[in-house]
């Protein structure tokens, strides 16, 4: 089997979809937990499946520090070495290099950096981003790009954007012909239109496999973002998913779909789960408050994971504060399990033609809130 994408239903711009590949199929909207250094924290790979995941991320720039994509591919690739057997997208390690500020230095040919790990001069380009995730053997693969934070002047979102699309042209080269696998460009332009539209015609000319949304949830705000993804969608092709990157809150992801996106991912569930956060249909929980230290509850009646099926939120108060393991371990399978049943609800809805009436008991659920017991 290839690499494919067809849409199943619709309800309004929202879609739902399948992404077929040689690991395993993707059904849309997707989130993807992220695995940065070749493990999801605090969970099993198998624990990982079993919330209903089809699709893992990984990190392109922290993989090539450490072990390094030689070793990896040495030792049978990147699914044998996280025993993943499921499909991985790798992203191509851009944003990570830009946010080194002055350990970087920028050219057309690529960006030369200092590693975070160990001060080791490293060169990554274009070419340089496709072989690493080839040596991984990712799935789906992402386009070298520049990811400016906002604010920033729009001379500076422009020269950033027209810089990815040279670079996009380049990663195409690089990728070559990998049947299986698939290339994702990525759509920069800030939050202007005009630039957005200039991005996704050059993309669409050079022609990729999938299409991400960039430079977003970096500093603009949801009111901004959502003004973006108001017409980003539409720029791009009907016949491709649509990947709005690094993004997040479950409103955030809410808002997203309804656009007509397609597949997201954030560390935001797992970096929650250890520092005491969780995610629940009535909003968020922190566990670390006193108020829940004679709390018998689960952290949410309504989930089926195994914080909230063996344990109360007592007892995770108690872990948490005690600094044992186990409590990142179990609220971060809860916030897990909780953005994938999100995602199983949307596809639910979409399919049924309810996505509205979803999404007004998803909002009205949240704004009641969680209240303790007396």
């Amino acid at each position: 089997m290839g690499f494919g994408f067809r849409v199943t239903a619709r309800d309004g711009a929202a879609r739902t979809g399948v992404i077929d590949t040689p690991r395993g199929q993707i059904r849309t909207p997707a989130f993807m937990p992220v695995g940065t250094a070749a493990t999801v924290k605090a969970m099993l790979p198998e624990s990982v499946a079993a919330t209903g995941a089809d699709i893992l991320l990984g990190n392109t720039y922290h993989l090539m520090l450490r072990p390094g994509a030689e070793r990896v591919a040495r030792l049978g690739g990147l699914h044998r070495f996280m025993n993943w057997p499921r499909p991985i997208l790798t992203d191509s390690g851009g944003f990570q290099v830009m946010s080194l500020a002055g350990l970087r230095r920028l050219s057309e040919e690529g960006v030369t950096f200092q590693s975070h790990v160990d001060g080791a001069r490293h060169v990554l380009t274009p070419e340089r981003s496709m072989e690493i995730q080839r040596r991984l053997g990712s799935d789906i693969v992402m386009c070298f790009d520049e990811c400016p934070a906002l604010p920033a002047s729009e001379a500076e979102v422009a020269r950033a954007m027209r810089l990815s699309m040279r670079w996009a042209e380049r990663s195409k080269a690089a990728f070559g012909e990998r049947p299986g696998h698939a290339l994702f460009g990525i759509m920069q332009g800030g939050v202007t239109r005009e630039l957005r539209e200039e991005s996704a015609q050059a993309l669409r000319a050079i022609g990729f496999d999938g299409y991400a949304i960039g430079g977003l949830a970096v500093g603009e705000g949801q009111e901004a973002m959502f003004g973006v993804l108001d017409y980003a969608c539409d720029l791009l092709p009907e016949n491709r998913p649509r990947y709005l990157m690094g993004v997040g809150k479950p409103d955030d992801i809410v808002g997203a779909v309804r656009r007509g996106v397609d597949m997201m991912d954030c560390v935001l569930p797992t970096r929650s789960g250890r520092t005491g956060q969780a995610w629940t249909r009535a909003g968020q929980v922190n566990i670390k408050n006193a108020r829940h230290a004679d709390d018998p509850r689960p952290l949410d009646d309504a989930c089926a994971c195994p914080a909230c099926r063996g344990y109360s939120r007592a007892y995770l108060h108690h872990v948490y504060r005690a600094g044992e393991m186990i409590a990142g371990m179990l609220l971060t399978w809860h916030n897990l399990q909780y953005y994938q049943d999100l995602m199983a609800e949307m596809r639910a809805a979409i399919a049924e033609g309810r996505l509205a009436e979803w999404e007004a008991g998803f909002h009205a659920a949240r704004a009641e809130g969680d209240i303790a017991p007396l």
